[in-house]
């Protein structure tokens, strides 16, 4: 891989290098470094946008940049929502495992590709759940900067509680949304926000990946029948 470091490249690089900081600034529980991460995040995802317009406008698209751009945003997504899971009782485990499923399996769709000489059939449907994805994490970044880390550890043990009597946190965000509805409660609106918008955030986006990986299993099932290494040229005998 030859390396090019134009000025797409170095984005990519800056997004990727800002994932460690970006996942230890979220996982302070001080307000002031929870919004550093929160524009760090902002940040990487504008950049995410600019190098790959600068990269189709100006022809700077390289070898390099194919392998770190979908690098780079795999590691925020799956860091953000890896931090998450840590931090708030609303994500649950399932709904990450379904997000880096995806990604690993994309990523193993993607080596039989090259592996058979063939390209990987991509679509819109993608850039969707790229979409989706990123809404999420900036919903859930926004919940945890309205309220308090006692509101938030408040509104966790309140899930915690709900999952010892049997309940799913399907079930406490609905009935959290249904307080909300209802003009039902003791706390402000900010508490009431957190205590279910960033579980459907994330329900709904875990359900987009989730559509976004079967497309593409649909799209490109051939790559997973045999043969799986190239096919060697047959030499004629005489």
């Amino acid at each position: 891989m030859k390396i090019v470091w134009n000025l797409p490249n170095v984005l990519t690089a800056l997004r990727l290098a800002s994932v460690p900081f970006f996942i230890y600034l979220l996982a302070q529980p001080d307000i002031y470094s929870r919004w550093i991460a929160f524009f760090l995040f902002a940040a990487a995802s504008i950049t995410d946008l600019v190098d790959g317009y600068i990269a189709r406008k100006y022809r700077q698209e390289t070898e390099l940049g194919k392998f770190l751009d979908p690098l780079a945003d795999k590691a925020l997504v799956i860091g953000a929502f890896v931090t998450f899971l840590l931090l708030s009782a609303q994500i649950e485990m399932w709904m990450v495992a379904c997000v880096i499923g995806r990604d690993m399996f994309i990523t193993f769709l993607r080596w039989l590709a090259i592996r058979k000489g063939q390209s990987l059939r991509t679509s819109v449907f993608g850039k969707v759940k790229t979409a989706f994805q990123m809404l999420a994490i900036s919903v859930i970044i926004v919940s945890f900067l309205i309220v308090s880390l006692r509101e938030r550890q408040e509104i966790n043990a309140f899930y915690y509680a709900g999952r010892d009597v049997g309940m799913y946190a399907w079930d406490t965000a609905a009935y959290n949304l249904g307080l909300f509805i209802n003009g039902s409660r003791d706390h402000s609106v900010a508490y009431a926000l957190a205590s279910f918008l960033p579980y459907y955030f994330m329900l709904v986006t875990t359900i987009v990946t989730i559509i976004s990986g079967l497309r593409y299993l649909f799209t490109n099932y051939k790559l997973l029948l045999p043969p799986y290494g190239k096919v060697p040229m047959s030499s004629s005998t005489s």
